[in-house]
């Protein structure tokens, strides 16, 4: 008797917390696993229509970057200043674009004819493979992921990508990816890095200095601003040439 009471007060509770339509294991990890996505993309959607409107506080990888010098017992300071976009210089805001991602107003996120010269190029070269992660992919990574190679993170960024591109426009995404990028070690965004590097603000700088900050973004640590090597001088003058030839402050326009 005592077992068949138990059963039966399993048998409410599992009709309680369990909808009728599950029944098997199958479907209830189908229902359970559909539930994860929906309650994930909708935190996603969430931030990315609140960071719309407002300044972002702080990025995925600051907390990254702070949990792994915690870790190692390192007195880790981070210099971040958010500023608009119109405080931004527009040598600056051109250098980014013409190092970084020179089709920016023309893709919806992904740049496909780059990932296809990406691999072709890769294919032919020794050298270290090259990406072809455009501006907005990168303030994906930055904001919301992780860094490292992973093609997990790979699959969660391109969804990501696109979602952040439907809600926001190109001025927005090149906003935040200025403010969030790394420029140093604890230093992100082009206010702080400005301030720290040259004594001024983000909306003073002018081209060369613009294009040397724009050519330590492959890898702020190793391409350092203040004892720039000599192949980031060379990278620098490329960029310098690169946003003349795309037209200079003219090519904003089009976004």
């Amino acid at each position: 008797m005592a077992k068949r009471k138990k059963k039966t007060l399993i048998q409410k509770l599992s009709h309680f917390f369990i909808p009728k339509q599950i029944k098997s294991v199958k479907s209830w990890l189908w229902f359970s696993f559909s539930r994860i996505g929906l309650a994930v993309a909708s935190f996603y959607l969430s931030l990315t229509l609140i960071f719309s409107v407002i300044p972002v506080p702080f990025s995925a990888y600051m907390v990254q970057k702070k949990v792994e010098h915690l870790l190692q017992g390192d007195n880790y300071k981070i210099q971040y200043d958010w500023v608009s976009l119109d405080r931004i210089s527009w040598q600056m805001q051109m250098a980014v674009i013409a190092g970084e991602d020179q089709r920016f107003p023309m893709h919806f996120g992904i740049d496909f004819d780059a990932i296809e010269a990406a691999i072709e190029r890769n294919s032919k070269s020794k050298k270290k493979p090259r990406g072809a992660s455009t501006i907005s992919q990168q303030t994906v990574k930055n904001l919301y992921l992780w860094h490292g190679t992973s093609w997990i993170r790979k699959g969660i960024e391109v969804p990501l990508t696109f979602l952040v591109e439907s809600v926001w426009d190109k001025q927005r995404v090149l906003e935040v990816y200025l403010n969030i990028a790394e420029f140093g070690d604890g230093i992100f965004g082009v206010e702080a890095a400005a301030k720290y590097y040259f004594k001024k603000s983000a909306s003073q700088l002018t081209l060369q200095e613009a294009s040397l900050l724009a050519a330590a973004l492959p890898n702020p640590i190793i391409y350092r601003v203040k004892m720039p090597s000599q192949t980031m001088r060379s990278r620098q003058q490329w960029i310098i040439r690169q946003v003349n030839n795309l037209g200079g402050r003219s090519y904003l326009e089009k976004l």
